[in-house]
């Protein structure tokens, strides 16, 4: 699991290979929000001065309103593959790692190069007594497999019994805040929690993500990022939206999710799961028909583990709804 992992966006590449220019294509491929809010003016000195202290205070502060996650500081860092990127520091070389399988592939490719033996599993009752630490994505990427925080903390606690780290990655829970397990973190030293800016405020290109774990852990992970680890830039924006209207985002990613769930019904393709950000289609046809929405320079989501399966991700407006139903209209099925 050395090789690089294909994830979802990649325009150029499709455009070189099916036609049409960049800008005119329609990314369905990644679960971002396609409505972000507009970015907030960033101060001159954002740009011009390394991240100052105060800054990184400030967006501290603001993401453990926004996480709600009581006297954790949540730790910023340069997106979520960099806190991933870290994990195997905190487990021996030779550890053996537990990834409730499928999902974001980088967390077993990390793992692998790093020398650990990784074990793809279905579920909770698949953790053995070796596994030192344990991966759950939730809502999972790209089915939606949820786990109930009852399982989360079950599974936490049976891990701390022998020293094992829980990283529950909670990239595409934003939309559902109920279910998150953050509040389990100041009573639970081994539960690390992924949380990613942008997904939910859609702008990936920020790379912005937070862990937030119990101090100790934290230190640790701030230690092995280094100084100055986030750019000014994005400390800013990201203070000023958390402590925005978070529940319209969620209204409108609602509306953008039935509307494409009201697409995918009109064209008789079944949705197997999926999140507020997007949905799983599942056909015997998948590749044929993601091959056929790039003929119509429309990119989804395909998966070389499971040739059956499609995610598309939500369309920004009424007009490119229009645009993907008018492409599987032509669609034969194969």
């Amino acid at each position: 699991m050395s090789g690089a992992i294909v994830h979802g966006g990649g325009i150029a590449a499709a455009a070189a290979l099916y036609g049409g220019c960049v800008g005119d294509w329609l990314d369905l491929s990644t679960g971002l929000n396609p409505c972000p809010p507009a970015v907030p003016d960033v101060p001159a000195s954002a740009w011009q001065r390394l991240p100052d202290q105060h800054l990184l205070d400030e967006v501290t502060i603001a993401a453990r309103d926004f996480y709600r996650s009581a006297d954790i500081l949540p730790l910023a860092v340069p997106g979520t593959q960099a806190a991933i990127q870290m994990l195997p520091r905190l487990v021996p070389a030779d550890a053996r790692i537990a990834i409730l399988s499928p999902t974001y592939g980088e967390y077993a490719r990390v793992f692998a190069l790093a020398g650990a033996s990784v074990d793809a599993i279905a579920g909770p009752d698949e953790v053995r007594e070796d596994h030192a630490l344990v991966v759950a994505v939730n809502p999972n990427n790209p089915d939606g497999r949820l786990l109930s925080r009852d399982a989360v903390k079950r599974l936490a606690a049976d891990l701390a019994g022998r020293g094992g780290y829980l990283v529950v990655d909670e990239a595409f829970a934003d939309c559902t805040p109920e279910t998150s397990v953050v509040d389990f973190v100041p009573s639970t030293p081994n539960l690390i929690v992924f949380r990613s800016f942008g997904k939910f405020f859609g702008m990936a290109g920020i790379r912005l993500g937070f862990v937030i774990v119990v101090p100790e852990v934290r230190e640790r992970m701030a230690t092995w990022l280094g100084p100055w680890a986030v750019s000014g830039p994005a400390l800013s924006v990201a203070a000023t939206l958390f402590r925005g209207d978070a529940e319209a985002i969620r209204r409108r990613l609602a509306e953008r999710r039935a509307a494409l769930q009201r697409v995918l019904t009109g064209a008789d393709l079944h949705v197997a799961g999926g999140t507020a950000l997007f949905a799983l289609v599942e056909d015997p046809h998948a590749e044929q028909l993601h091959s056929h929405l790039c003929r119509a320079h429309i990119l989804t989501r395909k998966f070389d583990y499971a040739p059956t399966w499609l995610r598309i991700g939500l369309a920004p407006d009424e007009a490119a709804d229009a645009r993907l139903a008018a492409a599987l209209s032509t669609w034969s099925g194969g």
